[in-house]
């Protein structure tokens, strides 16, 4: 029975982070939140490595046209300088421009930011502040598509996906705010979001894989850990196609304001 309540907690979690990956809430704060309800504490990081790399199969699932259109473009344009690729070319640059503030901020202060911030305080404060955030952006309708972007957006998302190493600070919800603000249209903002998911994500998991490697809990918590997996991996899915919908409609509004109640219930509860 024990067994069976473990593995249960583990499918919640594993619904948690699925659902919250993609949306402007932060998954990160989600867990820290729904561990401490459930009484449960990890032990190292093999436990996100995992729901995180299944969030990012996920994800890259669903941007696949685009990931390979950007690949060959990117190539192409390298090869031949054919002007035609030159926009797929350049969007791939500022991916990786906008890739580094997060990557070096990850690999010097990460694990010292998740010492010190580590609370639910922090969460609730985090989670008010994204709320702050969406509702300052919440009428704004920018005209920049793929091939209008620039270096300067590039950097200035970039540094927004750094400050979302704080848990509590959504990762998508920083980048997505920092899209528009620069001006990106919606579509164009979802997009050069969650292609800067993708390189950083997979940073995480490749830098990671020697804590799967090494846990010590490994055999004991290998059913509730592809558990977990399976179910981050389909709900990330739906999760994502959602939020798609909600973007193309401009309703970060709604996300607002659940931000602004949760931070407060938190304030209050916990």
């Amino acid at each position: 029975m024990e067994d069976v309540i473990l593995w249960l907690k583990y499918v919640l979690l594993g619904i948690v982070q699925g659902a919250t990956e993609p949306i402007p809430v932060s998954s990160s704060g989600h867990l820290i939140i729904v561990q401490r309800l459930l009484g449960m504490k990890q032990n190292g990081l093999s436990f996100e490595i995992l729901t995180n790399t299944a969030s990012l199969i996920a994800i890259m699932f669903i941007f696949r046209a685009d990931i390979k259109k950007l690949i060959v473009g990117g190539w192409r344009f390298l090869i031949s300088r054919d002007t035609a690729y030159r926009a797929d070319f350049m969007f791939c640059l500022y991916i990786i421009i906008g890739t580094l503030p997060a990557a070096i901020g990850a690999v010097l202060f990460k694990d010292k930011i998740e010492e010190i911030f580590t609370s639910v305080y922090t969460v609730a404060i985090s989670l008010l502040i994204t709320g702050v955030a969406l509702w300052l952006i919440r009428n704004l309708r920018g005209r920049k598509r793929d091939g209008d972007l620039s270096a300067k957006d590039a950097v200035l998302v970039g540094l927004a996906q750094a400050v979302a190493l704080i848990p509590g600070i959504s990762r998508s919800g920083a980048t997505v705010i920092a899209s528009i603000a620069v001006g990106m249209k919606q579509e164009t903002a979802l997009k050069f979001s969650f292609m800067l998911y993708i390189p950083i994500s997979i940073g995480g998991v490749i830098l990671g894989a020697s804590d799967i490697v090494t846990d010590p809990h490994r055999a004991q918590l290998a059913i509730p850990y592809i558990l977990a997996f399976i179910t981050t991996l389909i709900v990330t899915y739906f999760s994502m196609r959602w939020f798609m919908g909600i973007m193309a409609r401009g309703n970060l509004i709604y996300f607002s304001y659940y931000c602004f109640v949760v931070g407060i219930l938190l304030l209050i509860f916990l």
